[in-house]
């Protein structure tokens, strides 16, 4: 008998030699079973985790949205300012040529405020005008409104010139239409006539040559003379002739004088000190304003003024805190103002200072 001999297994022993085999199979499916049970519950954890997350997306989503409609609703009613001045007289400049505005007094005061606002000398809104480039609406920051103001005119001419590509501009104001020009020295604008009858002016005396008009200051204890010359640049100016226009406390008097009966309308007041028959020095009150460091339509009439008293040619430099302005009082009466102008900034109001609530809030 050749070959391997065979072995042969009982069904008990075939059985017993199986059974390792199984036990195997079996720990491997149990093993199985709990990795695919834990993937499941990991899955379970994770479809969760989405869900959630998918919630607070939504949530996220749905404040954005309303965030930026209430943002572009702010912005909707925010205004764009230009901040400008001519030799340190300072101005809020608001262009509402095609978004008209309506200011009331309050909101001009909370927009002029030097510490809660932006603070200036004048709030100058702009607005469409059939007449001219445009309307200029001067307003002081007390909330007054007045005819003109020379250095905001240069300002707005300035911007027009620029605006427009060319070398003139005409500006509307309650005192007529002004024409801005360019200039070496900055902007020249023609404020026009003087006006010089006490009824126009307005003195609240009729029959008085404005050119020497009596007034008793002495309880003022200033040191002023009792004379004093009124002319009318759009807004009535008094000008004092003096030595010294740093010896009389304008600081203190300015009100009392601005507010004097013998000016119906209030006034502007100068100090005004003659240097030579070229050149004034000039210190001014503005009414509803108080001190400022320059005022256009003042250094016109104190040209006037100091023409109109023998003391000084037509053709003068007034010298104000801020800096100088060359007038000219032509022979066709039009007075000539040229000066400087600078821009500082431009910003955005926020409805908040206007007292302006944006939709959806």
């Amino acid at each position: 008998m050749t070959g391997v001999a065979e072995t042969a297994f009982s069904p008990a022993q075939t059985q017993e030699k199986r059974a390792p085999i199984a036990r195997i199979r079996r720990v491997r499916f149990i093993v199985r079973h709990q990795s695919m049970l834990k993937a499941g519950s990991q899955l379970e954890k994770t479809a969760e985790l989405i869900e959630g997350w998918t919630s607070i997306c939504g949530i996220c989503k749905r404040f954005l949205v309303l965030l930026c409609n209430r943002t572009a609703a702010k912005a909707k009613k925010m205004r764009d300012f230009v901040k400008m001045n001519g030799l340190g007289n300072d101005f809020v400049i608001l262009d509402c040529r095609q978004d008209p505005l309506e200011l009331t007094s309050s909101q001009t005061r909370a927009i002029a405020d030097r510490r809660y606002g932006v603070g200036c000398d004048q709030l100058i809104v702009l607005a469409p005008s059939s007449r001219a480039d445009a309307f200029m609406r001067i307003n002081n920051p007390d909330g007054s409104e007045v005819g003109a103001c020379g250095n905001a005119t240069r300002c707005i001419g300035q911007r027009l010139m620029i605006e427009s590509g060319c070398t003139e501009a005409t500006i509307e104001t309650r005192a007529g239409v002004l024409v801005a020009t360019r200039a070496a020295a900055g902007v020249t604008v023609d404020m026009g006539r003087p006006v010089l009858d006490a009824v126009s002016i307005p003195l609240s005396v009729a029959d008085v040559d404005t050119a020497c008009v009596r007034l008793d200051v002495s309880s003022l204890k200033a040191g002023l003379p009792d004379t004093f010359s009124a002319v009318n640049m759009g807004n009535p100016h008094a000008i004092f002739f003096v030595g010294d226009v740093n010896a009389h406390e304008l600081e203190r008097i300015g009100s009392l004088l601005e507010n004097n009966p013998i000016f119906p309308e209030r006034a502007n007041i100068s100090l005004v000190a003659v240097q030579t028959r070229h050149h004034l020095i000039q210190r001014v009150w503005e009414r509803g304003a108080g001190l400022t460091l320059a005022c256009g339509s003042g250094a016109c009439a104190a040209v006037v003024a100091s023409y109109r008293a023998g003391l000084t040619e037509r053709h003068v430099r007034v010298s104000l805190p801020g800096g100088d302005l060359t007038i000219e009082w032509r022979g066709d009466d039009h007075v000539l103002m040229t000066g400087g102008v600078a821009t500082a900034f431009s910003g955005r109001l926020d409805p908040s200072l206007l007292g302006i609530r944006p939709a959806n809030e």
